[in-house]
């Protein structure tokens, strides 16, 4: 599915309750799903997207969703990518355009979830299509590289304070670094430090600026 195939489904779909078009079956499945944190089969559930283990979420893009109250406003960060797969090209600085994270924040379909009052009440908000290709987020672009390359000086440094240092959080204006994993927990080696770098996976997320930032930009 197109992003803007999407966009065009979850608008039409937008400030509407779930219970007002899903059938009774369908809603309690859909509000099962959506309390264990899986807005990916809702989607399922309401537009028809079907996801894979693709890097993208679309042809052509990223989906996002996120927990927010009936005005928009985050009340969680945002879930981005893992980075065990791509530490060391952090820590080596790789061009950030060249990066997996570039891939997965390059276009975006944010899309709001209200969770506010009782399940009946629960709907999707507005959702706003973010392009970094486009004059609107050019200076959203500039902050994310420049996040990135702050990031990845962070994870050198907390690593060159001894032999046995470990990573912790990392934070730039509207992304960061922190741990992402459930027992069995998932240690992250380095090719680089030659040694375990930490003893739980770790994940870039948006922080609540992020959303907040796009949200004002579209008003």
């Amino acid at each position: 599915m197109k992003l803007s195939e999407a966009e065009i489904k979850i608008q039409r779909l937008a400030n509407i309750p779930f219970k007002d078009y899903l059938n009774p079956d369908v809603f309690k499945d859909a509000m099962l799903k959506l309390n264990k944190g899986k807005t990916g089969q809702l989607l399922e559930l309401t537009i028809g997207l079907q996801l894979s283990n693709t890097t993208l979420d679309f042809e052509d893009g990223e989906l996002k969703t996120n927990k927010c109250n009936r005005f928009g406003v985050p009340l969680e960060t945002m879930f981005i990518t893992q980075t065990s797969s791509m530490i060391d090209e952090l820590l080596s600085r790789k061009n950030f355009f060249q990066t997996k994270l570039y891939k997965k924040l390059q276009r975006i379909l944010y899309v709001p979830i209200s969770k506010d009052g009782d399940t009946s009440e629960w709907m999707y908000l507005p959702c706003i299509q973010v392009d970094l290709s486009q004059p609107l987020y050019t200076e959203l672009a500039k902050q994310l590289e420049e996040d990135y390359y702050n990031i990845c000086d962070q994870l050198n440094s907390q690593l060159q304070v001894s032999s046995t240092a470990t990573l912790h959080t990392a934070n730039g204006k509207f992304i960061q670094i922190r741990t992402k994993d459930s027992k069995p927990y998932h240690a992250i080696y380095s090719n680089i430090y030659k040694r375990e770098i930490s003893d739980k996976n770790r994940a870039f997320y948006f922080k609540k600026e992020f959303m907040k930032y796009i949200t004002k930009l579209n008003c």
